[in-house]
């Protein structure tokens, strides 16, 4: 009776959806890409693809060269998010869903009888065929069974695609040795290098360090309880909590000098502001990301009274913008966060809320894009860049239509 979660992880999520949607792409090397051009990297690839080493993050140039007669295809995000809510749905018709974790992955709780291996296993199954029969059948995943969260995750990375996996209490922390370090969750390269610090530089080393070198290593809690997730001990899994709000683009060729570039962080800085609202939060500060070609960035920060309008933000961000170094080349790259976000009403105010008379303006627009799409109403700045900064997926974030660029019919 120790299994208590289940993750569903969908294998090459963006991919599989195209395949899903486009009989003919099925069974042949695809990459998702966020635009057609030769300078972009694939976002997805297909299972096919794969195989020829083709992964997110290969040049679509180096993507052609090792794999001959791969489809390129643009990203459709607003089909990714649809599927995404049916799949929701197909698997909540098996197991209630207690957290979507991102566009491809959620997890259940397991309780009662299901906190057995066998009915686990049935019920993971099960899952499996109610994807195959609602969604469709190019919608493959990987479920991981175990007796927390983490190791739930674990165990979903540990066989794909379409793969089954469970790990017991009485297996730990033997079953994960074959691991890598940064094959575990929350293990990237920056806490590998502290792990190696620490002089632990397997998983077995770290699933038998004391729990007090794994405090010391994260500099936190948070060591504490990697030691008890490794251990299999139930560990509370706690939401992620959002501290930022904002999007980022890839600039076409067309796009990249520095009238276009700026128009299209308007767009985005718009869009962001609309989700703050919609979330009834505000945020005191905003930070600009530009990068250039051979590698060169900038990346500034400016801070402020919290706000949720539009047109504080817009000024915030235009000093910002006015401050940036001259001469750095075509921009390739831009990118707004609304940061240091909390919910409205935790805010402090002014003593002269200067954007008070505005909020009625902000509410009437906010309501003219949800219902007749985002181009309705929006501040000038933003106007040349009208076909930009459309809907896009971030790993932990899946976007809510209703605030997308969709169109109204």
């Amino acid at each position: 009776m120790s299994l208590t979660s289940l993750i569903v992880d969908f294998n090459s999520y963006f991919a599989s959806v195209e395949q899903q949607l486009e009989p003919r792409l099925r069974g042949r090397p695809i990459a998702v890409v966020p635009m057609m051009a030769e300078s972009t990297c694939a976002i997805a690839a297909s299972y096919e693809a794969k195989a020829f080493g083709v992964k997110t993050g290969t040049l679509v140039r180096d993507a052609r060269r090792m794999c001959p007669g791969i489809v390129f295809l643009e990203a459709r995000h607003e089909a990714y998010i649809k599927m995404h809510h049916e799949l929701i749905a197909a698997v909540n018709t098996c197991m209630h869903v207690e957290e979507v974790l991102s566009i491809d992955e959620m997890l259940c709780p397991l309780t009662g009888r299901y906190q057995n291996r066998e009915d686990a296993v049935e019920l993971a199954r099960k899952i499996k065929a109610a994807i195959y029969a609602q969604v469709g059948e190019c919608l493959r995943c990987s479920i991981g069974i175990a007796p927390n969260a983490f190791l739930a995750k674990t165990a979903s990375d540990m066989q794909k695609p379409d793969g089954l996996i469970v790990i017991e209490k009485h297996e730990l922390p033997q079953v994960l040795f074959s691991l890598k370090l940064r094959d575990l969750c929350g293990i990237g390269e920056a806490m590998e290098e502290r792990l190696h610090a620490a002089r632990i530089e397997t998983v077995e080393q770290l699933c038998t360090a004391p729990k007090s070198v794994l405090h010391a290593a994260w500099g936190s809690v948070q060591g504490n309880r990697m030691y008890e997730m490794l251990q299999g001990n139930p560990v509370p899994h706690f939401a992620t909590q959002r501290t930022t709000v904002g999007h980022s683009h890839v600039l076409p060729p067309a796009q990249r000098n520095e009238t276009d570039a700026f128009a299209v962080l308007q767009r985005l800085l718009q869009k962001a502001a609309m989700r703050l609202r919609d979330m009834k939060y505000v945020a005191a500060s905003l930070a600009l990301t530009v990068k250039y070609p051979n590698r060169g960035k900038w990346h500034d920060n400016i801070s402020f009274n919290e706000t949720d309008d539009t047109l504080d933000l817009i000024h915030a961000m235009q000093k910002l913008w006015d401050k940036r170094p001259p001469k750095l080349g075509s921009p390739m790259f831009v990118g707004v966060a609304l940061n240091q976000i909390i919910p409205r009403e935790h805010a402090t105010g002014s003593l002269f809320p200067e954007g008070r008379n505005r909020e009625k303006l902000n509410h009437v627009m906010d309501k003219l894009n949800q219902r007749y799409g985002r181009k309705s109403a929006y501040f000038g700045g933003a106007h040349s860049a009208l076909g930009s900064g459309n809907t896009r997926i971030a790993f932990t974030h899946v976007p809510d239509l209703k605030l997308e660029d969709t169109e109204r019919g």
